[in-house]
């Protein structure tokens, strides 16, 4: 499979240099240069296949002789143990759970794909790898437990001060042995701006070999295309079009479910949801994109100033406005309208959701105000309530169990670097400490 830069189309990269290098050296995104599609065979018939199945059949039609067959089941197998269940919530909406992994989060899907297929590829090459991820809240930690002693690979995670939940902190500031955390004074989209400008640093790297695992790296894009079809084999039997509601931050999220739609999968409509960080769904609305400073909510993970997946967001309706229009709604929510929701869903349905999966469950919502036509509605769950504890609680008014993995990470001390958002502290910092 061939790539090319979102910002120099002649600038190619074939899968495992795009995975590797991250980012084109013009500080582009990777796109694929054709997305195929998948049999009307497998479609007709992905009701009968398992959650792993279908990430084999994906992967294998994007890679193509790249990695054979049997290393894409053997990287699937090794990557997931868990599933992607899909829950009724009322007579016409379902919830996507994504928060069966290690780390309880959505991040898990791809955390653990890349995991895989880097160590692959560093098997056969004997190569050692520095992973630089920034993270507003669940990237930290899913990349923590998937890289967590993995050969060849040491990670660094850049996290906002005070912007992430406590069990969000320390997911990605105790594992130790090869992940690194630094805590950063600033917002996430500082944390995000020092890595990208690591990335495009000569003497950084002319001395590691630096990759990402942020959703600007396409080989975290591709594995969370998977659900999207694991979904709709799911609901296929109810015989009716779906609509997909996506709580949106960076966008790679939802950038996945159009390469699922490119590659055949039949969607009826996507929400793009978000909080008040909402660049994108103005855009949509208007035509006209203009990111601002990101804005301090309960849903953090989601405090995205300038979505760096924006440019492949559009680059799916080839740059085109209107053809994003026709395909994608975009709703946002306060703070106050999101807790709302919280009480409402465990009021009527008894589900406990987190103010992430409440943007999304809001999203659904008002595009049925808008679109009363029979479809089943979607919407994405992209975290266990409990790693949002405090708020959940005093926003519910009643307690909510703890799963044991989330509980034994209160009982261990964090370790973290401090610095500022400065990028000449941070290459300082690189190579006083990088190997």
């Amino acid at each position: 499979m061939i790539f090319y830069s979102t910002k120099t189309a002649s600038i190619k990269a074939s899968a495992e240099e795009a995975i590797f290098n991250s980012l084109p050296a013009d500080n582009g995104l990777y796109m694929p240069e054709s997305i195929p599609t998948l049999s009307p065979d497998f479609i007709s018939n992905i009701e009968n296949k398992t959650f792993n199945e279908i990430a084999v059949e994906i992967t294998h039609t994007l890679f193509g002789d790249e990695i054979t067959r049997s290393e894409v089941e053997t990287l699937i197998n090794q990557a997931y143990d868990f599933d992607a269940p899909v829950r009724q919530i009322n007579e016409k909406d379902y919830v996507l759970e994504l928060f069966h992994g290690p780390s309880m989060a959505f991040k898990d899907f791809g955390a653990r794909f890349m995991a895989a297929i880097m160590s692959h590829y560093l098997a056969r090459s004997k190569r050692k790898i520095q992973i630089l991820v920034a993270t507003s809240g669940d990237t930290g930690g899913a990349v923590a437990q998937g890289f967590y002693k993995i050969p060849g690979i040491s990670v660094t995670i850049l996290y906002p001060s005070g912007k992430v939940s406590e069990i969000q902190e320390r997911q990605l500031t105790t594992p130790g042995h090869n992940v690194t955390a630094i805590e950063v004074d600033g917002t996430f989209d500082d944390c995000q701006k020092l890595v990208k400008e690591a990335f495009l640093d000569p003497e950084l790297n002319a001395r590691f070999n630096l990759a990402s695992a942020n959703s600007i790296n396409i080989a975290r894009l591709i594995p969370q295309s998977f659900y999207y079809f694991s979904a709709y084999a799911q609901l296929k039997k109810l015989g009716k079009p779906i609509v997909f509601a996506v709580p949106s931050g960076n966008f790679g999220n939802l950038s996945a479910g159009l390469l699922a739609y490119r590659m055949g999968l039949p969607v009826e409509r996507f929400v793009a949801a978000t909080n008040l960080n909402n660049a994108v769904p103005r855009y949509l609305e208007s035509g006209t994109y203009e990111p601002l400073p990101s804005i301090e909510t309960i849903s953090n993970a989601m405090d995205v100033g300038n979505p760096s997946n924006f440019v492949r967001f559009q680059r799916f309706f080839n740059d085109d406005w209107k053809s994003a229009t026709e395909k994608v709604s975009g709703f946002y929510f306060d703070n106050e309208q999101t807790k709302t929701a919280m009480r409402e869903v465990s009021e009527t349905s008894q589900y406990v959701m987190c103010p992430h999966t409440a943007v999304a469950y809001q999203g659904l919502q008002a595009y049925r105000e808008e679109n009363t036509s029979d479809y089943t509605g979607v919407f994405l769950a992209t975290a266990h309530p409990a790693k949002f504890i405090d708020l959940v609680e005093e926003t519910l008014e009643k307690q909510i169990e703890i799963p044991e993995r989330l509980k034994s990470l209160l009982s261990i001390e964090k370790v973290a670097t401090s610095m500022n958002s400065s990028f000449s502290e941070f290459k300082k910092l690189l190579l006083s400490t990088l190997n």
